[in-house]
């Protein structure tokens, strides 16, 4: 987990995902994570292709995604030409089938407000699998309006029984006790954390051992061509 906060980048045209399965034993992430000290808040993090303090930025993402709440699969489409839908359909289909011995499996999907991620796994669970449980998904944003859009289409879509909405910081999972879910995941979410190590160790906490942590972002491409026409779609288009 220690390495993927290493990796996480603020833009690009390719998705990547990271998963680990947790294990019994001490954690690296977990133990290197340490609540920020006032001179840490002063330090600079990224926002976008701008430095800021750390101390800033969330309020700045929170800004950002209360105006773009109801159009943020459009915002999506447009950043990866529509591309996101098929890296998330593969990204919930590398995390399933979820096994709980026969109970519904329970799941935490961090930054996922909309819902996207939460009602590919209920969906494609039910599909697969018709006759286990589906799995119960707790679906976590800091952002209220992220949580209502999500909240209104689960309803319309007859999910809103297997899901829970909480509004909530993913470096303080204060309302989730330890060994809990059988599953994390957070997909385009990682690069809006401002303490990305603070994340990572709740995410470790709230996972039971064995449990899955699946991330899916955005990265750089490895080809500079690629890079440099995405570039200017990004910029320009």
């Amino acid at each position: 987990l220690a390495a993927l906060a290493r990796r996480a980048a603020p833009r690009g045209a390719r998705a990547l995902t990271t998963q680990a399965s947790i294990r019994d034993g001490p954690s690296a992430a977990a133990a290197a994570s340490q609540p920020a000290s006032a001179a840490q808040s002063a330090e600079k993090t990224h926002f976008g292709f701008r430095e800021v303090d750390k101390n800033e930025k969330e309020q700045l993402v929170g800004r950002v995604f209360s105006n773009v709440a109801e159009q943020y699969d459009v915002m999506n489409d447009l950043m990866s030409g529509t591309l996101h839908r098929q890296w998330k359909d593969s990204f919930v289909n590398a995390l399933l089938p979820l096994s709980a011995n026969g109970h519904a499996a329970k799941c935490i999907d961090l930054a996922g407000g909309t819902g996207d991620i939460a009602f590919r796994i209920v969906e494609r669970s039910r599909a697969l699998f018709p006759s286990e449980p589906a799995p119960f998904v707790n679906v976590v944003d800091i952002n209220q309006s992220m949580l209502d859009v999500g909240q209104g289409r689960a309803g319309r879509n007859g999910l809103a029984p297997d899901l829970r909405f909480v509004q909530q910081n993913a470096e303080h999972l204060d309302k989730f006790e330890d060994n809990t879910f059988d599953a994390y995941t957070i997909a385009f979410g990682i690069r809006n954390v401002t303490n990305i190590d603070l994340a990572l160790s709740e995410a470790y906490r709230v996972l039971k051992p064995g449990g899955r942590f699946m991330c899916l972002e955005f990265s750089h491409l490895a080809n500079p061509v690629l890079q440099s026409l995405y570039d200017q779609y990004s910029f320009n288009v």
